[in-house]
């Protein structure tokens, strides 16, 4: 097979009982996509049949819906007679499976991370009224730089509103020892049948076991929906107290007792991070979103854009008496505070301060602003600073600089109002 539609196949990647998985090219647009070819044999099967076209559809629905940094995009789908076939973005990496083996146990504060772009993603997913219900270790995947996506929406439960009953679902899909006791039960779902399925998810990344062990698929799911699993760590005594914690309450069979939100599971990893005893050598993913997300400069930038900005942007420490710009320069970047004060200067009189969440150099963002800097910055006190090339910003989505450019609008009308006060202040004397 050499071409299926407007794809060129370049090579399989992999083959399941219902499909099998190439990577093809996409030569109009000059880019590599994973296409998913639906087995033909099985769509035909007359046990499964409407499962199975229910499941396809489903997935097929959500094409250009999902647009996560964390979600595999589901490009295309093509649903034709004996041709049924799906275009996903191609994710070049392995799946999570690999480190569910106690010989490959990923360190801590990785593992948390993972969990916590999970838990963004699924509740971005969570807002566009999808539920996955099959969050497993083999539906996401590790790219090589470290990243994560979540694949495999098939069995997810999508809100409709234009029929009476509020969700369309399969019964009976999604894996056993992943399944949260009431998906078991075919009881209505939320988004905490995915906090449930990511917590077991976490467990399986802390300890290489399953939180629960049984001969057969029964006895599995008694164990799941009435017996509490070992802590992970029975399995491995250095797991700290918190992560224990954290997969203890996301694994509750009562839903009161569980996380409630999405918030409330990713708020206990950032903690987890802050308290972590492990020397970091550099900013994690999760303190740098979770950093910038609590700062006013970025608080109309929608989770999606704050993803490509943590991706465009340089974090700097910079110690208490460094110089960060000096008067005269033609620097190409614009800063955010992220941390800790800084002085403006002119000729070495102090104009002003800077906080967390204040920015400086975004003039240059504006055309016809190729101006030598007037004054000098440095630092009061030690300080975290987010860098951001404006030559690279150029490259960024349109969403993201429309959203960068309201916020430096913003910025700008401040300060004339500020100036305004000022002036007017002073022609009162």
């Amino acid at each position: 097979m050499k071409r299926i539609g407007k794809y060129e196949i370049v090579r399989k990647l992999g083959s399941g009982a219902t499909s099998t998985v190439y990577l093809a090219l996409d030569q109009f647009n000059n880019q590599q996509v994973a296409l998913k070819v639906f087995n033909s044999v099985a769509m035909h099967n007359a046990a499964n049949v409407n499962a199975y076209r229910k499941l396809l559809l489903t997935e097929a629905s959500l094409a250009g819906k999902l647009s996560h940094p964390h979600i595999v995009k589901i490009i295309d789908a093509v649903l034709d007679g004996e041709l049924n076939y799906m275009v996903m973005e191609y994710v070049e990496g392995e799946t999570l499976e690999k480190y569910t083996k106690v010989d490959r146990l990923l360190p801590f504060s990785t593992v948390a991370e993972v969990i916590y772009k999970c838990g963004n993603a699924l509740e971005y997913a969570q807002r566009q009224g999808v539920i996955h219900r099959d969050i497993k270790p083999a539906n996401i995947l590790m790219q090589k730089e470290g990243d994560i996506k979540i694949a495999d929406f098939g069995s997810a439960l999508i809100e409709n509103p234009h029929v009476s009953q509020q969700m369309t679902q399969v019964a009976g899909v999604g894996s056993p020892a992943y399944m949260s006791p009431e998906q078991i039960q075919d009881q209505p779902l939320s988004h905490q049948t995915d906090i449930y399925s990511l917590g077991v998810t976490l467990y399986t990344l802390l300890t290489g076991r399953m939180p629960f062990s049984a001969d057969n698929s029964y006895s599995l799911l008694y164990q799941i929906m009435h017996s509490d699993p070992p802590l992970p760590k029975a399995f491995r005594p250095d797991i700290p107290e918190e992560l224990d914690a954290i997969v203890r309450r996301a694994m509750q069979k009562d839903l009161s007792q569980r996380y409630q939100t999405w918030g409330e599971f990713t708020r206990a990893l950032v903690h987890f991070f802050n308290s972590n005893a492990e020397v970091q050598t550099s900013i994690s993913d999760t303190e740098k979103f979770d950093t910038m997300r609590s700062l006013h400069f970025f608080k109309n930038i929608g989770d999606i854009e704050l993803w490509e900005v943590l991706r465009i942007s340089d974090w700097r420490e910079v110690r208490k008496g460094d110089c960060i710009l000096r008067e005269n320069d033609q620097c190409r970047a614009f800063f955010i505070l992220a941390s800790g004060e800084l002085t403006v200067t002119r000729a070495g009189s102090e104009l002003d301060r800077l906080h967390e969440g204040d920015c400086f150099g975004e003039m240059k963002r504006f055309p016809d602003s190729n101006f030598l800097r007037t004054t000098a910055v440095s630092a009061e006190t030690d300080a975290t600073l987010i860098e951001i090339n404006l030559d690279v910003l150029a490259k960024a989505s349109v969403e993201c600089r429309f959203q960068f450019d309201d916020a430096f609008l913003y910025i700008l009308l401040k300060r004339l109002d500020v100036a305004n006060i000022r002036i007017s202040s002073l022609l009162g004397k």
